[in-house]
């Protein structure tokens, strides 16, 4: 095949992958047929299956679900444990492939389509990986939050394959079937952990020599992540092809010596290389980074021994075809594209530049990729993870050679001299004093230069201008001036462009994708109000911790009531900055608040904010808790709000007549309880759009059957942030109101536009 394939062999790769995620299982069928057809042209015919694969690949991913029915049943697995991650506390999260399943229920649906599930265990710490488990376990869809500018995790979950998630029960009690069979990188990490005392320098030389990553603790990661040099601990092809650099002068230094007549044309010291690529990959435990960097560095083996090679591009686009044929999935993981974007800027560096001189001249060539390579790396981590590092530009300057040139071959040399300790214990000690320097180079700079997370608007033009920055001094032939004036421009031009305001009189409200509770975000053009704070779940955690980068201002927080699904967040607030609490009275908030009480309300630039309940001087035992709510009416222009909190029907027979008709937006309450949004709230104010904040597969059955029969309406829109996500409207205007779901999903929508 002539290399002139490779991009259009790529680009049909591509295009079965999305057409695989985005088509109908009848489209595959058609492209099945096409094949036949075109099945007498070779290069076509070649097309065509590149689009195939990896659309067959797609298509059964999305296949193997979990069965509706299913969710939260007892089911019998029998399954290859993949992963083990320790989450501490006695909790463990495991990665199972799959085996066998059975409903332990009659008469229920099979589940033999799973493939993969991930489970937590409580109280077991023997899982190892490779070992073969009978277990009981319960498990739902993948399901995560989603809300702007934050981690998807159930987009996390489809990309890594997990097809179902949930844990493991405790009766009847996890039965080992098959041990696991004795690995190389197992009997290696065991001899570490004999051979070294615990430490950081057992834990990186685990990370930066074996790939083992799970080895390195929170802090590790969060001094990586912040000093911009994860991906000197992540197997990459920095490590694989520092492996293959080493095997190959090894090989054909062994050559020279064999045979100096003749040792340029031999080619066993390249298949040397490329055995030594595979079985450090495999080592490192062949998960998708290491296959993609194994990949990578094989293409790269071909291109550099220059024997019917192809170009530094065509190899490019080769790599990808391969990568993407070899794991399809990882389209959608950033490590895939910040790899490819790296090797690209290499190539526009490298290609067709004279070769450096002397020591001076590799030196200042490998400086000056490093010093290029830096804003555009910047750029692609800031649109990938919305986090951009300060500090490592600077640090990877002397990290990228230490870890490189010193660190990772003295711990590769220790591993080769591991039969002869006095030899392996030298390397390894040296290797724990760079540890020592460079971890204390890492803390020093992110103290001076710490992580920065820029505002959601400002990511894609500081993005773009980094990546602008860097191509401006790589590509060749352009004049100093123009680089200098044009760096001038792109410094100065991101910070330059205003901030997205709200009008005067326009009121932004979000409700946001808390699991079973719930979170109103509500804006106007200099304020800001929180309503409620989200629930705090048993694990401790809160989605409030997640929503938004640490701190943020809110003139104020109205807690509607303590029921930990509304208030659980409260706790977190502690690292923001709020002017004034409000609860209903003798309420346990946990924070000095006033009262809020009905009629008491405020105007902010334009929009009226009115509580409604509970009624003034209300006594704190005169009704239940959820009845006590604080209920918020807000007005901007001629278009409403209403959030009931927790309210019952009898409650909301209380105020209705001091609203006027219709509510332009109903935040359901008690996230859709039969007790709650009655006829009389429903048949008076004739809402036009309604949302349930409710947790997918919740306990509760919210939002009950009844209470969604009686909300239908042809022109009435019904949202759900258990299936939309967090949803955001926009009101004020004279128009129809602006909404914006994070998510799409099958729930009903309105058949007309609505004022």
């Amino acid at each position: 095949m002539s290399m002139g394939w490779a991009m259009p062999l790529s680009g049909a790769v591509l295009l079965g992958i999305v057409l695989g995620y985005l088509a109908p299982v009848a489209l595959f069928e058609l492209w099945a047929l096409a094949l036949l057809l075109v099945w007498r042209w070779r290069g076509v015919r070649l097309l065509v299956m590149a689009m195939l694969l990896p659309m067959v690949s797609i298509l059964a991913s999305s296949g193997a679900v979990l069965p509706q029915g299913l969710s939260r049943e007892d089911l019998s697995i029998v399954g290859v444990v993949t992963q083990v991650d320790s989450e501490g506390d006695g909790m463990s999260r495991l990665h199972l492939d799959i085996a066998e399943c059975a409903p332990l229920a009659v008469r229920r649906m099979p589940c033999d389509g799973l493939r993969h599930v991930r489970l937590s265990v409580f109280g077991y710490e023997t899982f190892r990986v490779g070992e073969h488990w009978a277990l009981t376990v319960r498990l739902r869809p993948p399901a995560g939050f989603s809300n702007p500018d934050t981690f998807d995790f159930q987009r996390w979950l489809w990309r890594e394959g997990i097809d179902a998630t949930g844990y493991v029960r405790q009766e009847p009690a996890p039965r080992r079937v098959e041990q696991a069979a004795v690995s190389l990188r197992d009997s290696a990490l065991k001899l570490l952990d004999a051979r070294l005392p615990d430490g950081t320098s057992r834990r990186w030389l685990a990370a930066l020599t074996l790939g083992a990553g799970e080895r390195l603790n929170d802090v590790d990661w969060a001094l990586l992540n912040a000093s911009g040099t994860t991906h000197l601990v992540v197997i990459s092809g920095l490590h694989v092809g520092l492996v293959a650099a080493f095997a190959l002068l090894a090989g054909r230094g062994l050559a020279r010596l064999t045979m100096p007549g003749t040792w340029r044309l031999v080619t066993w010291p390249w298949w040397f290389a490329a055995m030594v690529t595979v079985g450090y990959a495999l080592l490192s435990g062949f998960g998708p980074p290491a296959q993609r960097a194994m990949i990578m560095t094989l293409v790269g083996l071909w291109v550099a021994s220059g024997r019917h090679a192809p170009g530094p591009w065509q190899a490019w686009w080769l790599a990808l075809a391969l990568v993407l044929l070899v794991d399809p999935l990882s389209l959608w993981r950033p490590g895939l594209w910040l790899s490819f974007v790296a090797v690209a800027l290499l190539i526009v560096i490298w290609q067709g530049r004279t070769k450096p001189g002397g020591i001076k001249g590799w030196w200042w060539a490998l400086l000056r990729t490093q010093l290029l390579l830096a804003p555009l790396m910047a750029g692609a981590v800031l649109l990938a993870f919305d986090r951009l590092a300060p500090a490592a530009p600077l640090v990877n300057l002397i990290a990228v050679p230490l870890v490189s040139l010193m660190m990772v071959p003295l711990g590769l040399l220790g591993w080769l001299f591991v039969w002869l300790p006095p030899l392996s214990a030298l390397c390894w000690w040296l290797f724990a004093a760079l540890v020592e320097a460079l971890y204390g180079l890492l803390k020093y700079s992110v103290e001076w230069l710490p992580l920065w997370s820029p505002e959601p608007w400002q990511v894609w033009p500081l993005a773009l201008a980094l990546a602008l920055l860097a191509l401006l001094w790589a590509l060749p032939a352009l004049a100093v001036s123009l680089r200098v004036a044009g760096s001038l421009v792109l410094a100065v031009l991101p910070f330059s462009l205003p901030a997205p305001e709200l009008p005067h009189g326009m009121v932004q409200v979000r409700v946001h994708d808390v699991g079973q509770g719930q979170l109103v975000d509500l804006r106007t053009a200099q304020h800001r109000l929180l309503y409620d704070t989200g629930p705090r779940f048993r694990s401790g955690s809160m989605p409030l911790e997640s929503l938004w980068r640490t701190p943020q201002r809110f003139d104020k927080v109205v807690v509607s009531h303590v029921d930990t699904d509304h208030a659980g967040g409260v706790p977190v607030l502690a690292e923001h900055r709020v002017e004034r609490f409000l609860a209903p009275r003798g309420e346990q908030v946990g924070v000095p608040f006033d009262a809020c009480q009905a009629g008491e309300g405020w105007h902010w630039d334009g929009v009226e904010f009115r509580f409604l309940w509970p009624p003034a001087g209300s006594d704190n035992d005169e009704w239940f808790s959820n009845d006590r709510s604080c209920v918020l009416l807000v007005e901007a222009g001629t278009q409403r709000i209403l959030i009931t909190g927790d309210v019952g029907r009898q409650v909301e027979r209380r105020f209705l007549l001091a609203i006027e008709p219709p509510v332009n937006l109903l935040v359901a309450g008690h996230h859709g309880s039969r007790t709650s949004t009655g006829p009389q709230l429903v048949d008076m104010l004739k809402p036009h759009h309604v949302i349930f904040s409710a947790g997918r597969d919740n306990a509760y059955g919210h939002p009950h059957d009844e209470v969604v029969q009686r909300l239908r309406d042809p022109l009435r829109c019904l949202w759900s942030t258990a299936l939309d996500g967090a949803v955001t409207w926009r009101l004020g205007s004279d128009e129809a109101p602006h909404v914006k779901a994070e998510r799409s999903s099958t729930w009903r929508r309105c058949r007309s536009p609505l004022p």
